[in-house]
């Protein structure tokens, strides 16, 4: 009996052995793709990369970051993401412009007012599933779509223009192009490790979990929708920090931000990132962001050409881009 007892314990803690080095190794490489990343935000204005493409680049990964932990994490596909990344937009800008907030405060009450959206969003949603989600979070994206139209304070057709950037502090003029560019990097570095960390914590196990199988980690006695819930507004708060920074780095709020195609190409970025990786969402957004940019003088031709490469992505590279890279390497990305 002993040493059955012995022979358990051994094989357990052998387990716990090998667990505790695959978590590391994971850290380590995760570590040194952070460092590369980091390396790239610092150099690429120094090798004369347009710093405002930049800093659309990191709004757009941060934007897919917080809709890959939704989908990615937890299962469930939002059609409407748009209208927290928009909708947090027209606060921004609205505060910064009309009421003269200070750019942090004014980023800080777009971030809020996205998640507290995403809050009474989640209590309609979050109890279906599949395509019924998917279909809920789209009406009510269209409904705040119709609302940004047609609301007095919102610009209508030309959205809110002009918006200043104003001074951070009261101390740092964020309109020197440098100290943008900093301010949106540090937003997006934050962002983008507040995520990890939370895909990294016993709520992010317990959320893949769930998505792996929701009656299963019911059946534990975990509530199954208070945990999608959190992560709902959790991942509505970070669109929201996403459409607040780029309100202010355009110095625009439009339709666009709010519109169903920006819901559609976050989806795309984040498929063909890499769904359920920690960079594949920036691999993504940089991909698309940078054909959009480069590729414009081809009008229309940019959807077609976008369709093509998803089409491609979805036939031979499953995983995305991060995903088959981190399946070669035999490392989680």
């Amino acid at each position: 009996m002993n040493a059955v007892t012995s022979n358990s314990s051994s094989v357990y803690q052998a387990g716990a052995a090998a667990q505790a080095a695959t978590s590391q190794g994971v850290a380590r490489t995760q570590r040194a793709a952070f460092i590369i990343m980091v390396a790239i935000l610092v150099a690429a204005p120094l090798l004369g990369v347009y710093p405002v493409f930049m800093m659309k680049v990191m709004c757009f990964a941060l934007f897919a970051c917080a809709f890959n932990l939704m989908l990615g994490y937890v299962g469930l596909l939002s059609f409407g993401h748009a209208m927290f990344f928009g909708g947090a937009a027209y606060v921004s800008a609205h505060a910064a412009k009309v009421w003269g907030l200070t750019p942090e405060l004014a980023i800080l009450l777009g971030t809020l007012s996205a998640g507290v959206l995403g809050w009474v969003v989640g209590l309609l949603a979050i109890r279906r599933q599949g395509i019924y989600f998917a279909m809920i979070t789209l009406a009510l994206a269209q409904m705040i779509f119709f609302f940004s139209l047609q609301a007095p304070f919102t610009g209508g057709e030309d959205g809110i223009q002009g918006v200043p950037r104003g001074k951070l502090f009261g101390l740092i003029d964020l309109s020197n192009p440098t100290a943008m560019y900093i301010f949106v990097a540090v937003i997006f570095l934050a962002g983008f490790l507040f995520i990890r960390r939370v895909v990294y914590s016993p709520f992010g196990q317990v959320l893949q979990a769930i998505r792996e199988n929701e009656p299963r980690a019911i059946s534990l006695g975990y509530d199954a929708d208070k945990f999608k819930h959190i992560a709902f507004v959790i991942s509505a708060a970070l669109a929201g920090l996403a459409g607040s920074t780029k309100a202010l780095v355009f110095q625009l709020a439009s339709l666009t931000d709010v519109h169903w195609s920006m819901s559609g190409e976050v989806v795309l970025m984040t498929l063909l990132g890499g769904l359920g990786t920690i960079f594949g969402p920036v691999i993504g957004a940089t991909v698309i962001v940078t054909m959009q940019n480069y590729l414009a003088e081809l009008g229309a031709w940019v959807t077609v050409i976008q369709g093509a490469i998803f089409v491609v992505c979805v036939l031979l590279f499953r995983r995305g881009i991060i995903g088959e890279l981190g399946a070669l390497l035999k490392k989680s990305l």
